[in-house]
């Protein structure tokens, strides 16, 4: 397999999609507009995710979605090469990624548009939505 083809291959990843609740549907939906929402607590400042009603730093339940840049880097990387379910094509990069906006804001999320050997700790990353249905799934590709 080719690194274009490799690069399509994840691209074209099937997925299983997220149950949309009150509190994670601007964190799915934010790609829509191109903005990746994370939860924000007026109280304390922090930001947190997975989204919650309540702020996991102080208690408060004054949160609420805010745009970040959807600017990062990969701080720690798996390569998946085993085919998980027959529709699932491999290999492909699972990543926890830290947001700039605040150290040890992290998820996890696939990191596509490069071949899987490229990926790097510390690889600068930015968001990019993928839809699927009434989701926009945020994934990482490499940021200049």
């Amino acid at each position: 397999m080719t690194d274009r083809q490799i690069v399509e291959s994840a691209q074209n990843m099937t997925r299983k999609l997220p149950l949309l609740t009150e509190d994670n549907t601007p964190f799915w939906q934010g790609g829509a507009q191109g903005r990746l929402l994370i939860h924000h607590c007026a109280d304390c400042t922090r930001l947190f995710h997975p989204p919650a009603p309540i702020c996991p730093h102080c208690g408060s339940f004054e949160v609420a979605p805010r745009a970040v840049s959807g600017k990062g880097k990969v701080l720690s990387y798996t390569i998946n090469h085993l085919a998980w379910r027959p529709d699932l094509i491999e290999p492909y990069v699972v990543a926890i990624v830290e947001l700039a906006e605040q150290a040890g804001l992290r998820f996890v999320t696939n990191i596509v548009g490069l071949p899987a050997e490229a990926v790097h700790i510390d690889m600068p990353v930015r968001v990019r939505f993928e839809q699927h249905e009434d989701v926009w799934l945020p994934l990482f590709e490499k940021d200049a």
